[in-house]
């Protein structure tokens, strides 16, 4: 089977955990970063700006993409515009819609326009795929997110999806697909299989990166030996 170091899909790290992202900062096979309100709420972020302004410090030649949080596209042009000051390697991510459902195509096109390197996320189908690609044509360099293992997560097989949303990317060339949201470390190699650009991943993911490969009746008895152990620490008796 395929080493990572074998792969051509690139991985990103996923998370706002500054100790985390080091971490991940000092593997070769991680060339990116995304994170998003909803990661860094989790891991206590109170200060936006001073976060990323620090992050980006410590990791100053990878990509990384930087979410807006507003919910109105007049503000979300506006924190986009600062945002993209703050690093050359800085994405500024955009969602697809605002939380009424309403398409967020001019202000992406008016920060294409900008020359500012987007990345529009929370898509879920290749018709969105499709309807994007026309947004950034012709831009800067762009990253389109299909979360694949929320589609996943409704009982559909997201590699169909992903195929399909990288034909319906072809005609943005300035853009790449990001497999985003993957829920296990085989979902790498399915993205790879695949010809999807990006993966992004989370730390507790990217730390089973040391399996690949690994026998798996050495695995086995390793399992048997930790369900005893665990009984005997556990003081079970019968």
């Amino acid at each position: 089977m395929k080493t990572i170091a074998d792969l051509r899909v690139k991985i990103f790290a996923d998370g706002a955990d500054k100790a985390g992202m080091l971490e991940m900062y000092r593997q070769p096979y991680i060339k990116g970063f995304t994170t998003n309100p909803t990661l860094m709420r989790k891991a206590g972020i109170s200060d936006y700006r001073a976060f990323a302004k620090d992050i980006l410090r410590e990791i100053p030649d990878r990509p990384i993409s930087l979410e807006v949080f507003s919910d109105e596209f007049e503000e979300m042009e506006r924190h986009a515009l600062e945002i993209r000051t703050w690093g050359e390697h800085v994405f500024v991510k955009i969602p697809v819609t605002d939380t009424r459902g309403r398409s967020s195509r001019a202000v992406v096109e008016n920060l294409v326009r900008q020359g500012v390197k987007v990345n529009v996320t929370a898509l879920m189908t290749p018709e969105q795929v499709r309807d994007v690609a026309g947004w950034v044509a012709g831009g800067p360099a762009s990253i389109v997110s299909l979360f694949a293992g929320r589609a996943a997560d409704t009982g559909r097989d997201p590699l169909p999806m992903v195929k399909a949303s990288l034909e319906a990317l072809r005609r943005a060339p300035n853009a790449e697909l990001i497999w985003a949201s993957p829920r296990e470390l085989f979902n790498i190699f399915q993205a790879d299989e695949a010809g999807c650009h990006i993966i992004t991943v989370t730390n507790d993911i990217l730390k089973k990166i040391p399996l690949v490969g690994k026998d798996l009746l050495e695995y086995s008895l390793e399992t048997v030996k930790m369900f005893r152990e665990d009984g005997q620490k556990a003081g079970y008796r019968l």
